[in-house]
């Protein structure tokens, strides 16, 4: 099996990286050529454009940033017309409706597509720990399945396309707002003068507690958000597509709404590429500015 990795940017990379360490033949494309230097030393093949490494093999892994993103690297005129008779593994986040609507257009085309979007970061995808989610036919799972383990030990079938889509927005929904809330305490407590170990002690040991927070306790108290798993524009992108989702299904969102305020609070204060634990800074600090 030769496989098309087009999207190689913080997950998308060290994904790809498993595939050549697991003896796969790669052919990567990316649009920043320079992400693609690691690859080519780890002995990826490198396409200039999506088409030749569509045409150069049987399976395409898709990790790009948005729906957008895949018809103008998958489904342009030039590209479309080589999906015949390839797979297409769709690892983004995307919504159900567009994951759906990306299917008809490559089963169109005379392509197959599945999706099996992923949870988890850096450490995660470079150590095949990640949690992968399958929009798939029952018989599609079983044929990609070893596949799929290259990134995570148990693959899990959810049902059909659309399904993995919305379990991880769902997901990321969850990262938003546990984190957001975690931060609100933080904050609250800092102002309090309250010993934050001594909450962290009480919090560990309760059924409220999440190991998400320790991950991001020392970044949010040091205000140090840099070299990333998960970027704050990429949160923020998720939360809205939750959001658009949502909307469609008449459920309240005002919870969420307000978490995607103070994301793009965060925007605002430069930490668009920083970790989404900036969030942090936007509610104390902007809080502090009286800043509408």
């Amino acid at each position: 099996m030769k496989v098309a990795f087009l999207g190689t940017g913080l997950m998308g990379q060290p994904m790809a990286q498993r595939l050549l360490a697991a003896n796969i033949q790669v052919v990567a494309y990316n649009r920043t050529p320079e992400k693609l230097a690691p690859l080519q030393a780890a002995g990826a093949e490198i396409a200039a454009q999506p088409r030749q490494a569509i045409r150069a093999a049987d399976c395409i892994i898709l990790m790009l940033t948005n729906a957008a993103a895949i018809y103008q690297v998958l489904l342009s005129d030039t590209a479309w017309r080589t999906l015949e008779g390839r797979t297409i593994i769709q690892m983004g986040t995307i919504t159900p409706t567009e994951s759906q609507e990306i299917r008809d257009t490559i089963i169109g085309g005379g392509g197959e597509y599945i999706e099996a979007p992923v949870l988890g970061s850096i450490p995660e995808a470079k150590s095949g720990q990640l949690i992968v989610m399958v929009g798939a036919t029952p018989d599609q799972y079983q044929r990609h399945l070893q596949l799929l383990q290259n990134f995570g030990p148990e693959p899990l079938l959810i049902g059909p396309v659309g399904t993995a889509a919305a379990l991880k927005l769902s997901l990321n929904q969850l990262i938003a707002s546990l984190t957001t809330s975690f931060a609100l305490s933080l904050a609250f407590l800092q102002r309090q003068g309250v010993n934050i170990e001594s909450f962290m002690q009480v919090l560990r040991q309760s059924s409220l507690y999440a190991p998400t927070f320790d991950k991001k306790l020392q970044r949010m108290l040091e205000e140090d958000y840099a070299n990333p798993n998960f970027p704050t524009k990429h949160l923020l992108k998720d939360t809205d597509l939750f959001i658009s989702e949502a909307k469609a299904l008449g459920l309240d969102l005002s919870s969420i709404e307000s978490v995607r305020h103070i994301l793009a609070t965060a925007m605002k204060m430069s930490f668009a590429n920083d970790d989404y634990s900036s969030i942090f800074s936007a509610i104390k600090e902007w809080g502090d500015s009286g800043a509408e």
